[in-house]
């Protein structure tokens, strides 16, 4: 039987025109989309046709997080949570308290999340410190921008971690060292985990991370609570995640169709990458699983001094530290014409203007090898984050066909101020713009880059579209003494709504070559749709947040709430 949602407020992001009054669909396909007219939608419903009156609700487009990580919360389950501490002793009090509460036999290994990165100057924490506290048993602490670790001196030990060690990818995926080069206790990335399994093995436990139904179903709960009816995985952990999503598949139960990327770190590995991926595309893909993107880190973060920059580091007196980058151009652009031979879509972190320079030149000069060899260039290039653009690089993407990718939730105050350690005001002030890139015709979507349970709450679309709105965020405001209404600067770098929801939507379809079938309310494609219980356009911008899904429809089926 057909349905029809009439007296509605429809957010088409088509391209014929954002609003709609009615939606008609059967199973799993929308028929039509238009004006709540009987004479023009009875021509497709006919006599046989449920009838919902929406009441003035708005309806939009199942939204699309095209860059979360859902394999790494499911995995960070057993992480301790810590709450927010603006002082070293309070954190540490707090973590020895449960140290205390909680004894080795208990918790052999304490990984607790998060400490603010501001809480240290430039030199880091140390083992010391942290031995203070803990020192019975191995200890790690995850700072809140996900890319810097502190352990302590028991942690170093049993990795069989010290001066002769050397580092996994040396100036970004490192161990910082004192001038003897001994481990100080902060560690740069993930180095540990390339040590860990010593350490477990010393320890006789391993970590609770299996990768299951069980684990997977409160993250894809999450996601039918929220709207969110596709994703792109930005790292695949391990194969047991894509058995475990087949299986759901299989059974019916996964409401999502799910996008994922093998991970590698160089040209050199490349190669087995690729090989990686095609054995997972043969063994998982089709269906609601897509495989078909290699993912890099090109640099580090621009609050871990470790994100490529154009200029030196304003605190480095011989002006020689401009940060740090996985691999230079030409690595880049050969990366890049191997991918492209292979009809595999390339997705490179990038946080620093000079990452961002190395990019979108890299793909100028591989689209150009490719053509002087009469090829044709047949991927899509993702630069993901682009945090620190120079103006005069804005335009790039546009022209050269490269996707952007931000996460609207880090828009206000969530990573505070510590990249000023490293950059001027001036260009602190300039991060996080992509009004600029919208309207040179970039395709920009949007996404949350969540990769733990403590902020799973903030991969909600809504949460996010409200922040990147306000460039305030409700958590973890800036001092309001300071800025005036804790509103990040700059003010004209607020991103309109219109554009938030295409880019949750319609954009994000576009990155996982489904805009065809998804991301738009649009005769002919698939019913994904969500109706909300206020309309964002005519909610306080403060509280956009606070809207609830009153449903969440998923290939014709109500997955959350009712109609």
């Amino acid at each position: 039987m057909k349905t029809l949602l009439r007296n509605a407020k429809i957010f088409t992001a088509s391209p014929k025109g954002d609003w709609a009054e009615a939606l008609v669909y059967e199973d799993d396909k929308i028929l039509y989309v238009g004006r709540d007219d009987r004479e023009e939608w009875e021509k497709v419903t006919g006599n046989d046709v449920k009838e919902i009156d929406a009441e003035g609700k708005a309806v939009f487009p199942g939204f699309i997080d095209s860059h979360i990580h859902p394999a790494a919360v499911a995995m960070s389950a057993w992480h301790i949570k810590v709450p927010m501490f603006d002082k070293v002793e309070d954190f540490l009090d707090h973590i020895g308290e449960y140290a205390r509460k909680h004894p080795k036999e208990e918790i052999p290994f304490l990984y607790f999340e998060y400490y603010p990165t501001d809480m240290f100057d430039v030199g880091g924490p140390t083992k010391e410190l942290l031995d203070r506290v803990i020192n019975d048993r191995p200890c790690l602490c995850q700072d809140f921008g996900e890319h810097m670790h502190w352990v302590n001196s028991r942690m170093l030990e049993l990795m069989e971690v010290d001066a002769s060690t050397p580092d996994p990818v040396p100036g970004l995926e490192m161990f910082e060292r004192d001038e003897d080069g001994n481990p100080t206790g902060w560690v740069k990335e993930f180095a540990w985990q390339h040590f860990a399994e010593k350490m477990y093995e010393k320890i006789g436990w391993t970590p609770p991370e299996t990768v299951d139904e069980d684990t997977l179903m409160p993250v894809l709960d999450f996601f039918k609570e929220h709207g969110i009816t596709a994703v792109f995985d930005a790292v695949i952990e391990s194969e047991e995640q894509l058995e475990a999503l087949k299986r759901l598949e299989k059974q019916g139960k996964l409401k999502v169709f799910y996008d994922a990327a093998v991970r590698f770190w160089s040209y050199e590995d490349l190669p087995e990458k690729i090989a990686l991926l095609r054995d997972y595309q043969k063994k998982y893909g089709g269906g609601q699983l897509q495989i078909r993107t290699m993912k890099l880190f090109l640099d580090g973060t621009n609050e871990a001094g470790n994100g490529a920059l154009l200029e030196p580091h304003i605190n480095d007196p011989q002006k020689e530290n401009y940060g740090e980058i996985k691999m230079e151009r030409d690595e880049l652009v050969n990366c890049l014409l191997l991918c492209n031979e292979e009809g595999l879509d390339v997705h490179i972190h990038i946080v620093g203007d000079r990452a961002f320079r190395t990019g979108w030149q890299a793909v100028e000069q591989a689209q150009g090898v490719a053509a002087g060899k009469g090829k044709p260039w047949n991927i899509q290039v993702v630069l993901a984050h682009c945090e620190m653009v120079a103006p005069e690089d804005m335009g790039k993407p546009a022209q050269l066909g490269i996707s952007i990718n931000w996460s609207c939730h880090w828009s206000g105050g969530y990573f505070g101020e510590e990249a000023k350690n490293f950059i001027s005001e001036e260009k602190w002030n300039r991060m996080y713009r992509f009004n600029e890139m919208i309207a040179s015709g970039a395709q920009v979507a949007f996404s949350s880059d969540v990769v733990t349970y403590y902020e799973l709450e903030r991969a909600d679309p809504l949460f996010g579209i409200q922040i990147a709105n306000t460039r305030i965020d409700p958590q973890f405001p800036l001092d309001a003494e300071r800025y005036e209404g804790s509103v990040r600067p700059m003010k004209d770098a607020r991103i309109p709504l219109s554009d938030l929801f295409r880019g949750y939507t319609i954009e994000g379809a576009r990155q996982l070559h489904k805009q065809d079938v998804m991301g738009s309310l649009e005769a002919g494609k698939t019913a994904n749709f969500c109706v909300l219980a206020q309309n964002p356009f005519e909610t306080e911008k403060n509280k956009i947040k606070d809207i609830t899904f009153a449903a969440v429809v998923y290939e014709g089926e109500v997955i959350h709430g009712a109609l």
